[in-house]
């Protein structure tokens, strides 16, 4: 996917692509820290049809709802080769035991097998997260193991 990235004089970066219908769809990061969300005209690319503005924190909620399908996707290609071996994401609910605790206390690969290979938080990837890595609240945290041990993990975290 070819991603263009726009120089705005005096308004911030715009960086968009186009989709399969000819439709162009992207984000302008504009310098006062405002995202603003587009999808351009289907005749004319370069009209924007319809925009969105969105706080940080909306566009970080957005990225994790993009991010983690495609990243949980991509691991289970990578996977579909290997019998018995299977890829989730689990959540870290509010109120969580382990909200605020360290990823080393949640002792998921003793306890079920399961390797947790990525954490997801505000739109982005924290890849290999040591045992000390801090979970809080909304952490989406992408797990590879047998469909037992994924289940295992799942009552871990919920309970």
């Amino acid at each position: 996917m070819n991603v263009e990235v726009t120089l705005l004089p005096g308004i911030g970066v715009r960086k968009d692509f186009a989709l399969s219908n000819g439709r162009r769809i992207g984000v302008i990061t504009r310098k006062d820290g405002k995202n603003e969300l587009i999808v351009s005209k289907k005749d004319d690319p370069d009209a924007t049809q319809a925009s969105i503005t969105l706080s940080n924190e909306e566009a970080a909620a957005l990225g994790n709802l993009l991010g983690t399908p495609q990243l949980v996707a991509q691991l289970g290609e990578e996977h579909r080769e290997l019998p018995g071996i299977r890829t989730k994401q689990l959540p870290i609910a509010e109120g969580s035991k382990f909200d605020g605790r360290q990823l080393g206390d949640t002792a998921m690969r003793t306890k079920t097998g399961v390797s947790i290979v990525a954490v997801m938080r505000a739109g982005q990837v924290q890849p290999s997260p040591t045992p000390r890595f801090t979970l809080v609240a909304g952490d989406l945290l992408v797990v590879v193991g047998t469909a037992e041990g994924l289940d295992a993990a799942a009552k871990i975290l919920g309970g």
